[in-house]
């Protein structure tokens, strides 16, 4: 455990920038007062944004950089034009070089996957990497993966993505054995696309002992908390997580609504407040923003682009987590009794 936990922050990320990127920090930092915070960005804007918070600024540095990524950047377009001097890329160079333990980012996601990738390069025995979210649930919170990195997936990258988000799972809820689901149509083993069967069948061929695959789950069991891993490809899992997000605000709005309609409503409200409150809190995106690149060699968190100080110090606090209790290492030492050997057959031959 590293006596102290360097941050490396893209000042200029998201719809925002650096006005969201420093009130963040400074939230986080109040929780975190061990961390070294390391902007990346315009020191003329940056500054007078950390001259205004003297507590933070102690615990900052700047690293000037006029280069900012835009949010509709192609991510080829993002990679030549940024390279070596853009906010993005110097943020993720400073894990590349051990400066900094954890990188986060409010931009544009295909960019900062697509530096981080080309930086960083993935672990040995991974193909692609992928956004792991946590996610509130019922029962407390899951891991879900992918939400967002590449779009589809073959039966080779979904077990990956098992075998990543049940080592992040076994560090981050420190369980022996982490449950496993992978995102289908139906629990029925002849529903879904063959590259969702096939995946299904390797699974189930693996040691129990090292996965607790639990088989095809429907989208409804991510909220109830069903397992603790989720497996998806980046499409469903984006569209997912969207989802997720939109219908929150949008009985959020409801009951805003109802609570204000009518006197008796207004004073019941006030008898409740403190239930509403609760309700708000779980429901409130901001808590859990922040998603963690799983296969890289170095940690890359993703912030939401048009996330205020308060989410943005939610994805502050988990990069602060994965780089204080080594989470790189940790699943580097658990992918290596978990991958399968696939020498014997290829995959599609895996009987079921």
């Amino acid at each position: 455990m590293p006596d102290k936990v360097s941050i490396a922050l893209d000042a200029m990320g998201g719809d925002h920038g650096p006005a969201v990127v420093v009130a963040g920090a400074e939230l986080s930092h109040a929780r975190h007062p061990d961390a070294e915070m390391v902007f990346f960005g315009d020191e003329r804007v940056l500054e007078p944004l950390l001259a205004t918070r003297p507590k933070l600024r102690e615990a900052a540095r700047i690293v000037h950089t006029d280069v900012a990524v835009k949010m509709d950047d192609k991510p080829s377009q993002a990679l030549r034009q940024g390279r070596w001097h853009s906010s993005m890329w110097l943020t993720i160079d400073a894990v590349k070089k051990g400066q900094s333990g954890v990188a986060v980012s409010a931009g544009n996601t295909g960019a900062l996957m697509a530096m981080a990738k080309f930086h960083l390069r993935t672990m040995a025995g991974i193909g692609r990497p992928a956004i792991a979210a946590l996610w509130p649930t019922l029962k407390g919170e899951s891991i879900v993966l992918d939400v967002g990195a590449t779009i589809g997936a073959d039966a080779d990258h979904l077990v990956e993505l098992a075998i990543m988000g049940n080592a992040m799972a076994r560090v981050v809820f420190d369980l022996d054995h982490p449950t496993v689901g992978l995102l289908n149509i139906g629990v029925e083993e002849v529903k879904g696309l063959e590259e969702v069967r096939d995946a299904h069948r390797i699974l189930r061929t693996m040691a129990r002992d090292h996965l607790d695959y639990r088989g095809f789950v429907e989208g409804d069991d991510i909220g109830k908390g069903t397992v603790d891993v989720v497996v998806t490809e980046g499409f469903a899992g984006n569209i997912a997580l969207k989802t997720a997000e939109g219908t929150a605000k949008q009985i959020a709005a409801y009951l805003r609504g109802a609570m204000s309609r009518t006197l008796a409503a207004r004073i019941g409200y006030l008898f409740a407040r403190q239930a509403f409150n609760t309700l708000k809190e779980k429901m409130d995106p901001r808590k859990v923003n922040g998603g963690v690149f799983l296969g890289l060699n170095g940690v890359v968190i993703k912030s939401h682009g048009g996330t205020d100080a308060e989410g943005f110090a939610a994805a502050v606090d988990l990069g602060y987590d994965m780089a204080r209790y080594d989470l790189l290492a940790k699943i580097s030492q658990t992918l290596g009794p978990l991958t399968p050997d696939m020498s014997a057959e290829p995959i599609r031959g895996v009987a079921s």
